[in-house]
Parts: structure tokens; C-alpha cells; sequence
């Protein structure tokens, strides 16, 4: 039995509750209210839980349309007849996206154990950083030794300047992101004696 389309005011209530959740919790992190949510969308606290019983229902109804965007701006980084250019351009993107929403921010720093649909995404887009690595490896402008899994100590240390910054310093953690790509050049490179995280270890630090 197939299952029964949703009625044209409960669908819009939906819509509601996700645009407002979407702007509540870029604006105040995951920590925000459900009930300032559902005071913006126009419902009750009763109809928000209705359609999202859990806060980590409603986190993975929107983060994961968030990060979609990233697969458009690998796709442009990956046209650039630069590599070392591509690289920077899909690095920037994503901790642009991180600044602007504070609730995506805390989602990739793991404040909250990420949900099936951001793990998912979270996978796409290293995947779109295996093929820019490489590329910029193999141009011998990004350091031999940088590796997929070293991106997300990146993002971490990233996550974690953005958040402590954004409100007096909005642009703080781009002059931090330029200094971290200077040193990943591969003229500016020394032996590092730690190895990479293993496959294995980004996955379960990732679901974790």
C-alpha cells in the first residue's frame, strides 16, 4: 500500500517549519530553540514535533541540501585549468558556507553525532576532495604527502576558529585559511613524521 499523499496545509506547514529551522539555526547553531522555529514558521510546538519528532530529524531534513551546494562549486573547481586554483576555490567555498551557518559549522565540527544524510554528504564531498588533492598534486604545486584524510583535521581546527570568531571578526578565519594554504605549497613543504588517518579511522571519526 502505497503511502498517502500529504494534505496541502500539512505540506505547507512543512515547508514553514524547514525554511525557518534553516535561518534559526544558521543564525544561533544547533542549540537553537524549536520552539523560536516554530514561532517564525507560524505553528504550534505541536505541529513542529508532528513533522520532525526528534531535533536530529530536522537537522538531517535540511544539512544535507545545504552541503549540495558544494557538488556545483567541485564542479567548477575541477573545470579550473589550474589545480593549485581549483584546490583553493572549492577550500574557500566550503569554509564560506561554514561562516554563514553556524548550525552547519557545528554539524561538521561534530557538536551532535551526524545523521545518515550528512554522513552521506559529508562522503560526496571528500570525494570531490580525493580528485582536487590529486590534481593538485600532480601539478607539484600542492606538498607530495598531503593526503584526503588530512583535510578533515582542516576542517575541524576551521570549525573551530569560525565559531569563536564570526561575531567580532566575521573574515578572521579567511586570513587563518590563507596562512594554512601557504604551508600546504609544495615549495614551503618539510617531512612531517605522523602519518595521515587511514581510511578506515576517517570513517569512524566521521561517524562517530
Amino acid at each position: 500500500m502505497g503511502t498517502r499523499p500529504m494534505r496541502a496545509d500539512a505540506a505547507r506547514n512543512r515547508d514553514r517549519l524547514l525554511a525557518a529551522a534553516t535561518e534559526v539555526f544558521a543564525e544561533r547553531g544547533l542549540d537553537a530553540s524549536l520552539e523560536e522555529i516554530a514561532r517564525r514558521a507560524g505553528v504550534s510546538i505541536g505541529t513542529l514535533y508532528n513533522h520532525f519528532p526528534t531535533r536530529e530529524s530536522l537537522f538531517d531534513a535540511i544539512f544535507p541540501a545545504r552541503m549540495s551546494i558544494l557538488d556545483e562549486r567541485a564542479a567548477a573547481a575541477l573545470a579550473d585549468a589550474d589545480p593549485w586554483s581549483g584546490f583553493v576555490m572549492f577550500t574557500e567555498a566550503l569554509f564560506a558556507l561554514h561562516a554563514e551557518d553556524r548550525g552547519l559549522n557545528d554539524a561538521l565540527a561534530q557538536r551532535v553525532p551526524l545523521s545518515p544524510g550528512l554522513i552521506e554528504a559529508c562522503h560526496r564531498c571528500f570525494g570531490h576532495l580525493d580528485r582536487l588533492i590529486a590534481r593538485a598534486r600532480d601539478s607539484g604545486q600542492l606538498r607530495a604527502d598531503f593526503e584526503t584524510a588530512d583535510f578533515a583535521t582542516l576542517v575541524w581546527a576551521m570549525g573551530q576558529v569560525i565559531r569563536e570568531s564570526v561575531d567580532v571578526a566575521p573574515d578572521a578565519w579567511r586570513r587563518c585559511l590563507a596562512f594554512f594554504l601557504d604551508g600546504l605549497r609544495a615549495d614551503a613543504a618539510h617531512p612531517v613524521p605522523v602519518p595521515a588517518l587511514t581510511p578506515d579511522q576517517l570513517s569512524r571519526l566521521l561517524a562517530t
